[in-house]
């Protein structure tokens, strides 16, 4: 997939992007786009439904500057701006919430993967810079959990939180424990995700390695259990990796308060490229 761009300064110039996605999913994004106008009544837009479609993916893949997208199809880069917010909030509203996403997995198995993830974001002033500064990643951003099957396909994303948050809070915040409960469904987690079960004894859903500490070192026993543990959770790695293939997540420029929907509607994307 293709679209051809005028180079800067020089309008008989055109330079190409390519899209390393599937027609499947131009079409998913055309279609929503097509319904949300004749939701709406629109009788006139400038460009097709498609071409709208092929910008937007355009932006969220490669990162394109929205003044460069603008120009090469006649419109103002605050309507291409307008473009990427509505199919955003299309896409995201097709993003399954946590309880759905855990009911439906239960019925292919009995273990999910958690993990967390660092969004970098522009950096920004006042206190808002000093909420997202992240301690352990010696950068600015927001913080996402994510819950994948066993394969590591994601099935569902948190809510963004200031990049000082620790996972653990976050999945707090969630009730990410009692959800796996309710759904009888076990975690996987790395040892960020430690202490977060509230009945570790009775009837644990959370499963991490062990800890050393100053006064207790791992035994062999549990230093092997860890590494068979990191080995059946590293496919979450996998599923972050088809998430930050939309390039647009490098670093984060748009108003922080629109990154939940961003993604979430980068998880929907991404699963239709997995399932093609």
């Amino acid at each position: 997939m293709t679209t051809n761009q005028p180079a800067e300064g020089a309008h008989e110039a055109v330079y190409q992007v390519r899209l390393p996605l599937s027609k499947r999913t131009l079409d998913l994004v055309g279609d929503l786009i097509r319904r949300e106008r004749n939701r709406l009544g629109t009788r006139w837009r400038k460009l097709p439904a498609g071409t709208q479609a092929l910008i937007v993916l355009a932006v969220l893949r490669h990162d394109q500057r929205l003044r460069d997208m603008a120009g090469g199809n006649a419109v103002s880069a605050s309507t291409v701006r307008r473009w990427v917010m509505e199919v955003l909030r299309l896409l995201s509203a097709r993003a399954p919430r946590l309880d759905r996403a855990l009911k439906k997995i239960a019925r292919k198995g009995v273990v999910v993967l958690l993990d967390g993830t660092l969004v970098r974001t522009r950096r920004r002033t006042g206190a808002d810079n000093r909420k997202n500064y992240s301690g352990k990643h010696k950068a600015h951003g927001l913080l996402f959990l994510a819950l994948t099957d066993e394969k590591g396909n994601l099935i569902w994303i948190s809510a963004a939180r200031p990049g000082r948050s620790s996972e653990i809070t976050t999945a707090r915040h969630d009730k990410v424990t009692a959800h796996l409960r309710e759904a009888g469904l076990g975690a996987l987690a790395d040892l960020g995700f430690v202490g977060l079960d509230d009945q570790p004894d009775d009837d644990p859903v959370i499963i991490t390695g062990r800890k050393a500490t100053k006064n207790h070192k791992l035994t062999d026993a549990e230093k092997e259990a860890n590494r068979l543990l990191n080995r059946e959770r590293a496919a979450v790695e996998q599923g972050f990796a088809n998430l930050k293939s939309w390039r647009i997540l490098a670093k984060v420029r748009m108003n922080a308060r629109h990154a939940t929907t961003l993604l979430r509607a980068l998880l929907v994307l991404a699963n239709t490229e997995v399932q093609r």
